[in-house]
């Protein structure tokens, strides 16, 4: 019988720690977070000091039996779960399941907690544990409560104002809005002209260039030369005084330190492999806990680098000591400095982890490590190596070097160079950067000295025009959440997630563009609900949270002084009418109706629209095409979408053919048979084109068919998933071990007999059972599927549950 039993949140964690600790501990995963909010409403009762009613998670429930089985054959329940806020509250749950289940009789219960998963960290955590923390376990829950009180009063009304399926949330709205705003000043922003003056030198065969800092005496700034005019004359100007040449007026040599980066912090980590690997924060966070649960390596599994949910940028005597023993021996002595860098933490939080993210053994270079990782595992321990290691190396020396050159009494014009001497922590590492060049870039001069004449080869005037701000990448968009505190950097991942998700942003060239539906959601939020997407509110929220997590303040008090003004606010805006939210806009008039055109978002999406339910006629309706914005369409383009339904022409037996888009994208349509568009413009498809598509459609709805019972008006099809019978009212799987192409009639009516009945689309009432049909020469393609949407259950408030405390 094991006398301890050991909980971790997944089962990779499970098999390593398993081996560290021997045959008297067994060690069982909880798969995560064990129980969460019901969800439905009256999950967190505001008017009973917000209650919060819990249900174990079905696809967990298994796993809560196996640990609720094992515990009863054990003396002592550790609970190691991660070492972070969350990792805390899933401890609290499964003791309150166990508890509830009266299975912690007699059982002694410790809360163990490490940081890396290596043997020794893990012996020395079961040496020394702890009592679950109440103030951290209260802190994950004051923040599920806010997220749910969010989403369940925000979303519904999205629902109603907007469009189904949407979702607000505290965290994810604020980190839209950036999206939003930075979209819309890139729409506003006016290009402004500007003129550089440069000349190009020459010395000893070696060009370099220098640029006009000053003109008649005054400093050149970027908007100090605005037109072509100025440009030109100041250039003959200057040329006219060099006469040739620019002499050296002053000469400025002075050396330049760069220090290394610190090590990784959860942010950090996420921007730099955005920047250097391409990695989504997903991604980036998938691999580190890959790396951190641990990787067979020479048959035994082993936890590659520290955890990595931290703020954290400081090390351990013990990681410094690794790092500096091998970096005085792979880069030498002059790579190391004196004394140990140490770095300091920005964050005060309770909640994270000790130490930055870190190889558990720096001793395990990458290049040894390349042959028995994946490929993402590969090259994120890699950017975590070399960061860590460069860290704690001497830092980089340039020379610099700053000239002055006279035109004349005219102009003087600057030219710096700049030259690596000692690399120090660069032969390792060098961090990269958002949206801007390196300043650190090699550009040697020539050797100058003050009253040389240096020949001028010519003197150029160049116009530029300002650029709009960039939109955010992940790494920038990261990097500014963090800057606005907008969630903690655990969430990050999440929060992009969610909104690509939602269709509320989209990547182009690894940019985030917001959509139509974005933009209507954060323009509603902000307009209305402003003091919630602010992002000071969001930030000192985040800070009133990690109060509580330091035992600060209380847990309730905060949802109290959020909930009271929150709900009210909501109850005020139910009749705001949906036109005013949904941003409906006027762009014309239909020039063959008289009629108004405009642009609305409906349940499908954006549409224009002609005329007004008011009118005697139905208005008429055409979805935008993509790439098309509300916010920017015109009335011309307008006109182009009701060019559909277009006649393209015939089929050899004389059917007209029609192009159009339908709710599932655009199709040809002969008869009633409908061919979908996967690569043609429905705007542009031509008869030959369409005839193709149409044969191929009917030659691959003839390869479907195995067997036909015509008079029975039953099929065997080749379907998606495989073999399968139909009726035309129901579907029946064929099993796997049974050769389709040998079924007679008789086994196919007993299949179907057996088959559950089709169900109705869109919630409809299911239909009388229709006859059986005969089977179709080439029946019209099944159309894909809508995305599914969220759906709001409308139950009653239950009774509130006696209050489950930590």
């Amino acid at each position: 019988m094991s006398r301890n039993l050991v909980i971790v949140e997944s089962p990779a964690k499970a098999s390593t720690i398993k081996k560290y600790l021997g045959p008297d501990y067994d060690v069982l995963a909880s798969y995560g977070h064990v129980r969460d909010l019901i969800p439905k409403e009256g999950a967190v009762d505001t008017e009973h000091e917000f209650q919060m009613r819990y249900e174990v998670i079905e696809r967990n429930e298994k796993h809560v039996r196996k640990i609720s089985d094992s515990l009863k054959k054990a003396d002592t329940l550790l609970l190691a779960t991660d070492p972070d806020r969350e990792g805390e509250a899933i401890s609290w749950h499964l003791l309150e399941l166990l508890r509830e289940r009266d299975l912690l009789d007699g059982k002694a219960v410790k809360r163990v907690v490490f940081y890396e998963i290596t043997k020794a960290a893990v012996k020395e955590a079961v040496a020394n544990p702890r009592e679950v923390s109440t103030d951290l376990v209260n802190a994950q829950q004051a923040r599920r409560a806010l997220d749910y009180l969010v989403g369940f009063n925000l979303s519904p009304l999205l629902w109603r104002k907007v469009q189904r399926g949407l979702s607000a949330g505290r965290v994810q709205s604020p980190a839209l809005r950036l999206i939003v705003e930075r979209e819309e000043a890139i729409d506003a922003f006016i290009p402004q002209e500007y003129w550089t003056v440069t000349a190009g030198l020459s010395k000893q065969q070696q060009n370099f260039q220098a640029k006009l800092t000053r003109l008649d005496q005054n400093k050149v700034e970027q908007f100090t030369i605005t037109d072509g005019e100025t440009a030109n004359d100041a250039r003959e100007r200057l040329l006219a005084a060099a006469a040739g040449f620019l002499r050296v007026a002053e000469v400025e040599r002075k050396q330049r330190k760069r220090n290394p980066a610190p090590p990784f912090t959860t942010s950090t980590l996420q921007q730099e492999a955005a920047r250097k690997l391409g990695f989504s924060a997903n991604r980036t966070m998938r691999t580190a806990q890959q790396l951190y649960e641990g990787i067979q390596i020479d048959g035994e599994r082993v936890g590659l680098i520290s955890y990595m949910r931290t703020d954290s940028v400081s090390l351990s005597n013990e990681a410094i000591e690794d790092i500096r023993a091998l970096i005085g021996t792979q880069y030498g002595a002059p790579s190391l400095p004196d004394q140990p860098r140490q770095f300091k933490s920005k964050s005060k939080n309770a909640q994270e982890a000790h130490e930055a993210i870190r190889p558990t053994s720096a001793q395990r270079r990458p290049e040894q490590m390349a042959s028995q990782l994946e490929p993402d595992q590969a090259k994120l321990y890699r950017l975590i190596w070399q960061r860590a290691v460069a860290s704690q190396m001497m830092h980089a020396l340039y020379n610099t070097v700053g000239a002055n050159l006279q035109a004349g009494d005219v102009g003087v014009f600057r030219a710096t160079g700049s030259t690596l001497v000692e690399p120090g922590f660069i032969a390792v590492y060098l961090e990269g950067r958002d949206d801007a060049q390196d300043d650190d870039k090699d550009e040697k001069l020539p050797e100058l000295e003050v009253d040389d004449n240096i020949p001028l080869n010519d003197i150029l005037s160049v116009q530029h025009f300002t650029e709009p701000p960039p939109r955010y990448s992940e790494a920038s968009l990261v990097k500014t959440l963090e800057e606005y505190d907008i969630g903690r950097p655990s969430t990050y991942a999440s929060i992009i997630t969610t909104l690509l998700n939602r269709e509320y942003v989209m990547l182009e060239s690894k940019r985030f563009q917001p959509t139509d539906v974005g933009k209507i959601v954060s323009r509603f939020l902000t307009q209305h609900f402003e003091q919630y997407v602010d992002y000071r509110f969001t930030a000192k929220l985040e800070d009133e949270l990690d109060a509580v997590s330091r035992g600060e303040r209380g847990w309730i008090s905060l949802l109290e002084e959020f909930w009271t003004p929150f709900h009210t606010l909501v109850e005020e805006k139910a009749d705001i009418p949906r036109a005013e939210v949904a941003s409906a806009r006027e762009i014309g008039t239909d020039p063959d109706s008289g009629k108004p055109m405009s642009v609305r978002l409906g349940r499908y999406g954006p549409y224009v629209q002609i005329g007004t339910k008011d009118d005697e006629d139905k208005p008429r309706f055409a979805g935008l095409r993509p790439g098309q914005s509300m916010d920017k369409i015109t009335l011309e383009d307008a006109l182009e979408l009701f060019k559909l339904p277009r006649e393209v022409g015939s089929t050899e037996d004389g059917q007209t053919i029609t192009a159009n888009i339908g709710r599932f994208g655009p199709y040809v349509k002969y008869g009633s048979t409908f061919v979908s568009l996967k690569e043609d413009d429905p705007y542009t498809v031509e008869e030959d084109r369409a005839r193709e598509l149409i044969k191929a459609k009917i030659q691959a709805d003839l390869e479907k068919i195995i067997r036909v019972y015509e008079a029975e008006g039953i099929q065997i099809l080749k379907g998606r998933w495989g073999p399968y019978i139909t009726d035309g009212n129901k579907n029946a799987r064929i099993p796997k071990d049974v050769d389709a192409e040998s079924l007679d009639l008789a086994a196919c009516q007993l299949l179907l007999e057996k088959a559950p009945e089709k169900k109705p689309r869109g919630g409809a009432k299911k239909k009388a059972a229709a006859k059986p049909k005969a089977p179709a020469k080439a029946k019209a393609p099944a159309k894909a599927k809508a995305p599914a949407k969220a759906k709001a259950k409308a139950k009653p408030k239950p009774k509130p549950k006696p209050k489950s405390k930590p």
